[in-house]
């Protein structure tokens, strides 16, 4: 086996990230994710027992990890108020607002209007199907000009200050 990725050099350690999420009910997730948001199904397989699973392309994938004063604070900045939960799934898109309508007519519930963050993306929170609590998010900056902005940069940069 190579240590060569095909298009870009060397194999990264990890190759993709894959959220599994248990849906009571099945279908109206399906629908709901793959119809309406509008992932497209990279495969479905079934087994015994009407055992299911359906796999959807996000696009590139990223692992947010927050601590829970940083969770706290987008709460605050998207919703306002504190939410449940300790996973939240982000998509971004290209227009939050639109995206946004579509998604509640589908059987979303709005929890928060889509509103211009600090780190300058506009943001709409939502509950969704199998009980995702989800954002849409789109930026208003290319990741040069966030990068400017008072509190980025990596943890890395912070730790070698």
């Amino acid at each position: 086996m190579s240590d060569q990725h095909p298009t870009s050099g060397p194999v990264p350690p990890v190759l993709q990230l894959r959220l599994v999420v248990e849906a009571e009910d099945y279908e109206e997730a399906v629908r709901f994710y793959r119809d309406v948001l509008g992932l497209a199904e990279q495969a479905s397989f079934e087994g015994e027992g009407d055992a299911r699973v359906c796999i959807l392309d996000a696009g590139r994938a990223t692992l947010e990890l927050a601590n829970p004063a940083q969770r706290r604070m987008i709460d605050e900045v998207e919703v306002g108020h504190p939410t449940a939960g300790q996973i939240r799934v982000a998509f971004e898109v290209e227009d939050t607002e639109s995206r946004t309508r579509r998604l509640v007519e589908h059987g979303a519930r709005l929890v928060a209007e889509p509103t211009v963050t600090p780190w300058r993306s506009l943001n709409s929170r939502m509950e969704a199907p199998a009980g995702l609590q989800i954002t849409l998010f789109q930026e208003q900056l290319d990741l040069a000009e966030r990068e400017g902005l008072d509190g980025f940069g990596t943890d890395g940069e912070r730790s070698a200050e």
